[in-house]
């Protein structure tokens, strides 16, 4: 009797291993919204990202939750606003990170998504860069002591891995998944379009017309693009790809000015994660007509591409200007899709949108969202609730009013014409606030520290 259940309870697993969706969430490093040939970009080519919008919905209203790379990592990881963690900057020496007030890691304590995963049967693993710490500040946690079974990593303590071996070790893992017959979650955090610029000559000659600082950043991102078609072509080969949501996005606007530059500033640099390769001269990304950049709480800072392709499930082709959705509602998205459970007396800051994935409309969000920034220039502060979005100065005396549903641009400041809607948002923001941890606590602290 005993083996008879043995027996069931392990043809159970396995079917619901096979019927468990997979999930892969590809999230590239400075890739601008506009820098897709699929968004009408004028020489940068990437057919297999387009194959993702064909296959799959455009969501062209997607923000994550910081302009700059580590706090917005941190919302896709916890589900919350970086804020919480007292993480409003990229991690980096340990002393830099004392001065600005934040940790020198992400918390072990906080909530995260592959641990959920991992409760719920997923298999889990992270490939490419990591910046939850840094690969500077060695006695932080590597990216396996936050649920990953498998990793592979840079930007992080302990062994840098290469940065163009996302998709060999993402296809590797497939596989034994599949033999396993196990879902899995795969993270693939690319480098690109991110400096310094690795440059292959095989892609650089796909651009060879084009002037030096703009045939490097093709050139990056078209290699970036064909790893992304080598995912996919794994997807296929293996017989999962109906069974298996796939997104791709970026974790903040595009580096630079975005203004034409000489070839002699183009030059070499040095990063001690991922080596020598060209600097800022390359640093050609648009944001498709998006105000700010990288670091800004604008749109062309926040406002990256977020692509879905997930057959049977999410419409083909399907292109989506309205839903105001935020990096910070992956988490309970990835849990429900995946059937895992939230942490007891954990609320996330974001909301499930499985259902506007498959197509239904989300006309306004159920709860607002807050940013905040590196302190530096005239913006610091911001939110969205419903169709508004307000900016506001460091001490909130200053403050910008646009109707981000029809105004991605944000080209008209309406905070004259709605005083009272301004001020209820700007009330909004001071309450959330005080929320706020006045300062990092707990086991998030080097050594290194003096």
């Amino acid at each position: 009797m005993k083996k008879y259940i043995a027996l069931l309870l392990l043809m159970a697993s396995s079917v619901f291993g096979e019927t468990k969706p997979n999930i892969i969430f590809i999230f590239t490093d400075d890739w601008g919204w506009g820098d897709l040939s699929c968004h009408g970009h004028p020489y940068i080519k990437t057919p297999n990202i387009d194959r993702l919008a064909k296959e799959g919905t455009d969501f062209q209203r997607f923000t994550v939750a910081s302009g700059v790379c580590s706090p917005s990592r941190v919302a896709v990881m916890t589900g919350h606003f970086p804020s919480r963690y007292n993480v409003a900057g990229h991690f980096a020496f340990p002393d830099n990170n004392k001065k600005r007030g934040m940790p020198d890691w992400l918390s072990l304590d906080a909530p995260y998504l592959a641990e959920r995963l991992q409760k719920a049967g997923y298999r889990t693993a992270h490939y490419g860069k990591w910046h939850l710490s840094n690969n500077m500040i060695p006695d932080s946690p590597v990216p396996g002591d936050y649920g990953y079974d498998d990793y592979g990593a840079f930007n992080c303590s302990g062994e840098q891995m290469p940065w163009y071996e996302d998709a060999m070790r993402t296809s590797q893992f497939m596989e034994k998944s599949v033999k396993e017959k196990k879902p899995f979650f795969i993270n693939v955090w690319m480098h690109e379009p991110h400096t310094p610029f690795h440059t292959i000559p095989k892609y650089e000659y796909r651009f060879k017309d084009l002037e030096r600082g703009d045939q490097v950043y093709a050139s990056v991102l078209s290699h970036a693009d064909d790893r992304i078609g080598q995912i996919l072509d794994s997807l296929d080969r293996l017989g999962i790809a109906e069974n298996t949501l796939v997104i791709f996005s970026s974790d903040n606007g595009p580096e630079g000015s975005g203004k034409a530059k000489k070839v002699a500033e183009l030059e070499l640099s040095y990063d001690s994660a991922t080596g020598s390769g060209w600097g800022s001269g390359g640093s050609k990304g648009t944001t498709g007509g998006r105000k700010g950049r990288k670091r800004a709480l604008t749109e062309g800072g926040i406002g990256v591409p977020f692509l879905a392709r997930w057959p049977k499930h999410i419409a083909a082709g399907a292109v989506d200007k309205e839903s105001l959705i935020s990096a910070v509602d992956l988490l309970p998205t990835f849990c429900a899709i995946a059937g895992a459970s939230l942490p007891e007396g954990y609320t996330p800051d974001g909301m499930d949108i499985t259902d506007v994935l498959k197509g239904k409309k989300m006309p306004s969000r159920e709860k607002p969202l807050f940013w905040e920034g590196l302190g530096r220039g005239a913006i610091n502060w911001a939110t969205v609730a419903g169709q508004w979005k307000l900016l506001a100065s460091p001490d909130l005396s200053k403050v910008e009013l646009y109707n981000i549903s029809n105004d991605v641009e944000e080209a008209h400041d309406l905070a004259e014409e709605h005083p009272k809607v301004a001020e209820k948002l700007l009330q909004s923001l001071k309450q959330w606030q005080t929320t706020l941890p006045k300062e990092p606590t707990g086991d998030v602290f080097s050594k290194y520290r003096k």
